[in-house]
């Protein structure tokens, strides 16, 4: 069996693939002299034994296939054999030993150079659980939990512990995943992007109170009766859904990563972004990242820096980060693909409108639509050489939703600044007010929040006349629900923490009602 530091490190018995990962150790030594005995019970990590004369065959057929054979001496059969197949690439391929070198190359990947490399480093358990992340889970009360470690299912139970802060704590089950290359769509990622992504293990922490403060850590009971903990980290239960309180909510798109040490710059403010949330960590409730998360761009390892970098926002509030619909206390999330079909008729559209159509907005008055490519409006500059202001099919179906139910505000990622464009509906302003909206739920306001930390885009030179204000910086948006008939939105500079563009809204549940063009019940007249 493959094994390292008395570890199975895989499960195959008959064929082998990929990354090199442990050796196979085999006892050939029946030769000819006197048979010795086993132990009664076979170890974990025995997968054959034969009392009896032997040996073994080696046959190298290509640079990729290995067969071992397994022969006994009195009539020459093959008793036991497994196959070794790879590339030259799984040998090249980072595996864990406890000790690990780093090297510093020049040249990038077409013409790389070796510059210097470091001191082997050994860590206390190289497969300890990190990167813990919390999100919502299928109903407002539960809180899911995942994380990453180097143990199989076969390894250890994974579960969580936790419970009130102070309180009893009970523990709960971990269900396990990986991927593997043949997973992954092509290069580079099959290839020089590859790395083995270790165990995904994922927890469901259910019946939670509102806003009740929780702590938790991440558990592995190993076979040997030990146990692997993680720290202890602490998030606040949500609120029920249209509950009348305190509500904050951070949203932006496009992020990224980078280095500590300044060694990439492609995506310069994210770290700048990541700071400052962490540094307002307790000043907001729920982070919402629409879209663009790490830019792997195909390489594994860049998700594990990515996950490393916001570790101490995702393990203390819900990071939300696909397309769903969820609820928030008085907030009602509509969350799109803007990668697949969004029209009218298609499977999204059915999705958005039943998302839409199905919110109480007496107990959540807050209706947010999120996409990460603009839907709606958006005065970078490549959309105006293109002749359009939005994705292509962008509102021309999803207008008439918006205004049908009376989105209050639509928020979008891809492009990296800040822009706010006014109340809209049909390319029109209905509302001339820049600050603060009142009374009827009259057209959408729609926000670009781009600007997490991505190479900054260009503006037109000309704003369009439903254009508020423009910022060619980095950034993130603010919800604040003091009430159900008051929303403050906040733009704030990521450079600075400081608020930089915002507006008001306040409305009771009857302006929500109130018939606008396009967004009252259609009826007929009686003839």
């Amino acid at each position: 069996m493959c094994i390292m530091q008395n570890q199975c490190v895989n499960k195959e018995k008959s064929h082998y693939s990929g990354t090199v990962n442990g050796t196979i150790h085999v006892v050939v030594g029946g030769g000819g002299s006197h048979l010795s005995d086993f132990t009664t019970a076979p170890p974990i990590w025995s997968i054959f034994r034969d009392r009896d004369y032997g040996f073994v065959k080696l046959t190298a057929f290509n640079h990729s296939y290995l067969l071992f054979e397994y022969k006994k001496s009195s009539d020459g059969k093959v008793y036991d054999s497994f196959t070794i197949s790879r590339d030259y690439r799984d040998v090249l391929a980072c595996v864990h030993d406890g000790y690990f070198s780093f090297a510093l190359l020049s040249g990038g990947l077409s013409n790389p150079k070796l510059v210097a490399v470091s001191n082997f480093i050994a860590f206390a358990n190289p497969k300890a659980p990190v990167y813990p992340r919390l999100a919502h889970g299928k109903s407002w009360n539960e809180m899911t939990v995942t994380w990453t470690s180097g143990y199989d299912i076969n390894e250890v139970v994974p579960f969580v512990e936790w419970g009130p802060k102070g309180g009893k704590q009970i523990q709960s089950a971990a269900g396990t995943l990986t991927f593997n290359r043949n997973s992954m769509c092509g290069q580079p990622t099959r290839t020089v992007g590859w790395r083995d992504p270790g165990f995904i293990h994922t927890s469901f922490l259910k019946e939670l109170w509102p806003n009740m403060r929780y702590t938790y850590r991440l558990g592995h009971f190993l076979s040997d009766g030990s146990y692997v903990w993680s720290k202890r980290y602490s998030f606040k239960a949500s609120p029920y859904p249209g509950q009348n309180s305190l509500q904050r909510v951070i949203i932006f798109g496009d992020m990224g990563k980078i280095k500590r040490n300044g060694g990439s710059n492609y995506q310069p403010g994210s770290l700048n972004t990541t700071d400052q949330l962490i540094k307002d960590l307790d000043s907001f409730d729920i982070v919402f990242h629409i879209g663009d998360l790490p830019y792997a761009n195909g390489y594994i390892s860049q998700w594990d820096q990515f996950t490393a970098q916001v570790q101490q926002i995702s393990s203390t509030v819900p990071y939300m980060i696909a397309r769903y619909a969820t609820d928030y206390g008085m907030f009602h999330f509509c969350i799109a693909d803007s990668e697949h079909d969004w029209r009218e008729g298609s499977e999204q559209y059915k999705f958005i409108e039943h998302y839409l159509a199905t919110v109480d907005r007496k107990q959540q008055p807050w209706l947010i639509f999120a996409a990460h490519r603009p839907l709606a409006y958006s005065s970078n500059d490549w959309y105006a050489e293109e002749g359009s202001f939005e994705e292509p099919m962008g509102r021309e179906s999803l207008q008439r939703l918006w205004q049908k139910y009376k989105v209050d505000i639509g928020f979008y990622g891809h492009i990296h600044n800040y822009e706010r464009v006014c109340p809209i509906y049909q390319n029109q302003c209905v509302n001339n007010e820049k600050s603060h909206y009142s009374g009827t739920v009259n057209g959408t306001i729609h926000v670009v929040v781009g600007g997490g930390g991505s190479h900054l885009s260009d503006f037109t030179t000309a704003p369009p006349i439903w254009s508020i204000f423009r910022d060619k910086d980095y950034g993130f948006g603010k919800l604040t629900a003091f009430n159900h008939s008051y929303l403050l939105f906040e733009y704030k500079k990521s450079s600075d923490g400081k608020v930089y563009d915002s507006f008001t809204i306040s409305r009771d549940y009857r302006d929500v009602l109130a018939c606008v063009h396009d967004g009252c019940v259609k009826t007929t007249l009686p003839t």
